[in-house]
């Protein structure tokens, strides 16, 4: 079955634990595959490098998921043969005073992809719906408003050349607390660790009844959003690249077309 169809969510998702351990595009045998995972990746290097040729569509790839989900890590994983003059990786954090003077998706904005380039937000504009309606900061008409405006937002790129993909990555609450844990275990990790994901931890089925919220408000055609398994990490790496390459292999990149001046030409 092919990665899109798959993993999409559908209109009514729902985030159960015992989903997050699903393992459906790896086969047991773990050189098979990290060859599989290799193949994908030097796929996606090929089709990066039409894009970057074509220089007229983009491509923007949205991550989300709770803490410790693996969204640094799968950005690591997915790019490693990427050439960087076509990939610009973007993180969203807390929203500086100057941000949070404007409207919310005005940062967002600045950062979408140029022509010929994969963008890939690691947490997006759902930060400033999701964390707001899990602490009662916005209430549900103002969310509601968001999401339009998220909709609209999505839409516009779209339709200015620009494919999108979303992709929440579902751990289980168990896994998440291993991670953290080992994150506070080894002194090498504790740059990774902030107290504040326990206090969010606490809030683990808000976030979820977020999420499903969002991505159900959210979901389109033009903007499709795909629940991926992670609390195996090669499962999560194989997945995401399978739906990033299936996306762009149904984009039809080609390279330009030769300039027949070109010909004749002989260097000297």
């Amino acid at each position: 079955m092919k990665a899109c169809k798959l993993f999409r969510a559908g209109d009514r998702p729902v985030l159960v634990d015992e989903d997050a351990a699903l393992t459906p595009l790896c086969s047991g045998d773990e050189r098979e595959d990290r060859q599989f995972g290799k193949g994908l990746h030097k796929e996606i290097a090929a089709l990066q490098e039409m894009l970057y040729a074509e220089h007229q569509r983009k491509v923007l790839l949205v991550l989300q998921g709770v803490d410790c989900a693996g969204k640094d890590g799968t950005v690591h994983q997915l790019f490693r043969k990427i050439n960087p003059m076509g990939l610009r990786p973007v993180r969203f954090d807390v929203p500086t005073v100057a941000e949070t003077a404007r409207d919310f998706l005005w940062r967002v904005h600045l950062q979408v992809p140029r022509k010929g380039e994969i963008a890939v937000f690691n947490r997006s504009h759902y930060e400033d719906v999701l964390h707001p309606i899990v602490y009662d900061r916005i209430d549900g008409p103002e969310a509601g408003r968001r999401y339009a405006q998220i909709r609209d937002f999505e839409r516009t790129l779209a339709e200015s050349g620009t494919t999108i993909v979303k992709v929440f990555l579902h751990i289980s609450k168990d896994e998440q607390r291993r991670r953290l844990q080992d994150r506070i275990d080894d002194p090498e990790k504790h740059w990774k660790f902030d107290p504040e994901d326990l206090t969010h931890r606490e809030k683990w089925s808000e976030y979820h009844a977020a999420y499903e919220k969002a991505i159900a408000e959210t979901d389109a055609a033009h903007a499709p959003w795909y629940i991926v398994p992670a609390d195996s990490k090669p499962h999560r790496d194989i997945a995401v690249a399978a739906l990033l390459a299936e996306t762009m292999r149904g984009m039809s990149l080609a390279f330009p077309a030769g300039d027949p001046k070109l010909a004749k030409l002989r260097v000297k």
